[in-house]
């Protein structure tokens, strides 16, 4: 069973089902059980004896998951109503192949959610992202996403989704799916490049191209980003030669048109950011005063606990470390799950290895992530030896 074609199929299917009338958690629960019948009857990608394959997945998924759609319906309605439901059963045939999934995007970001809860709910219903991967993207417990999630689905259940959401609600999903995709363990960050550049093609928002932009320049270093071994490369330390010159090009001039207008956002100013990286011929040559700068607008755009991090370690490089350790001092680390690995990586600068080891020890017992993990282990082991020597 190819998982991956199941996934790239889902929005598709969902779209066209609450296009034809069904609420958005009906019709999400017809989707989940038509991919368990695919799953069950559809053969295995490697079986021996495949058998006959499906010649058209999307409309038998569209077919099947109305069928359970029409079957939950009928035990909660009136036999009129059900009858009428019937008759709108989709022809058996080909799907048209049309992509639905930026607008599937536009209807969960419904007026009638917050943004905080559209963004969720999109991310767990359209974007494959588990409740987990969201909680950790927001900075909260999983239970409490859960929680916001459940809330989200009970407020739309009903809603007819006819009036779709606003583009910044879109962008930060799109924002958060990237992301995912980036440094998750899910690869989404091609598919939200994809729809950020369909967004910028139909949207006259100077953000949708500051987005689109921060995706390809942080994209065109993703081959540098990790090592042989799977192991996490740090900016420092990436070969430069293996960054996409022609993603960065592409990204710089994007982000020009985009500042030119002079309407300044969160997105333009992190493409700001990672366009001075990617102009330095190397790391030492990094402009970080320039950097700073941009992070001191991002933080007065955002007033982000996350981008105060960052700003930090850009303090730390441009001023010296004890400036930055005297920025992330002014931060709450109980708010940020990176803190710890900041405070070591400055502490290393500054000449305290002991302290730097230590901190590099207790941040990889709290990443996020398998290869964050080891690269912090990798770096306590590295100064506990040199410690020993």
């Amino acid at each position: 069973m190819n998982e991956a074609l199941l996934r790239s199929l889902t929005p598709g299917v969902l779209g066209i089902l609450v296009r034809r009338g069904a609420d958005f958690a009906a019709a999400e629960d017809a989707v989940q059980e038509a991919l368990a019948e695919a799953v069950r009857v559809w053969p295995a990608a490697d079986s021996p004896d495949r058998g006959q394959p499906v010649r058209d997945p999307k409309g038998w998924l569209i077919t099947v998951a109305w069928r359970k759609f029409l079957d939950a319906t009928r035990a909660d309605t009136a036999r009129r109503r059900r009858e009428d439901l019937a008759d709108e059963e989709p022809p058996p045939g080909p799907a048209p192949a049309v992509d639905d999934t930026l607008q599937l995007y536009f209807l969960c970001a419904h007026p009638s959610l917050t943004p905080s809860s559209a963004v969720a709910l999109t991310l767990r219903a359209v974007g494959g992202l588990t409740t987990r991967q969201i909680a950790q993207a927001y900075l909260v417990p999983e239970a409490t996403m859960a929680q916001r999630i459940s809330r989200a689905k009970r407020t739309v259940a009903g809603v007819r989704f006819n009036r779709p959401g606003d583009v910044a609600t879109v962008l930060r999903v799109l924002y958060l799916v990237f992301n995912e995709g980036y440094s998750g363990d899910i690869d989404l960050a091609a598919e939200a490049i994809r729809l950020t550049r369909q967004l910028a093609a139909r949207v006259d928002h100077p953000e949708a191209a500051g987005l689109l932009a921060l995706m390809l320049l942080h994209h065109a270093r993703r081959a540098a980003r990790t090592a042989p071994d799977g192991g996490l490369v740090p900016l420092a330390e990436q070969d430069r030669a293996r960054w996409d010159t022609a993603l960065i090009a592409e990204g710089v001039e994007i982000l020009q048109r985009a500042l030119a207008r002079d309407r300044l956002g969160e997105y333009q100013a992190q493409a700001a950011i990672a366009a001075l990286h990617a102009d330095a011929p190397a790391a030492e040559e990094t402009d970080w005063v320039q950097i700073v700068e941009w992070y001191d607008e991002l933080a007065r755009l955002t007033d982000s606990p996350l981008v105060r991090l960052n700003r930090a370690v850009a303090v730390g490089e441009a001023d010296g470390p004890r400036a930055g350790l005297a920025a992330l001092a002014a931060l709450d680390a109980s708010d940020l799950p990176r803190h710890t690995a900041v405070a070591a990586y400055l502490h290393e600068r500054d000449g305290d290895p002991a302290t730097a080891a230590r901190l590099y020890a207790e941040a990889a017992r709290r990443a996020p992530n398998l290869p964050e993990r080891d690269h912090l282990t990798r770096q306590a082991a590295r100064l506990n030896t040199r410690l020993r020597a």
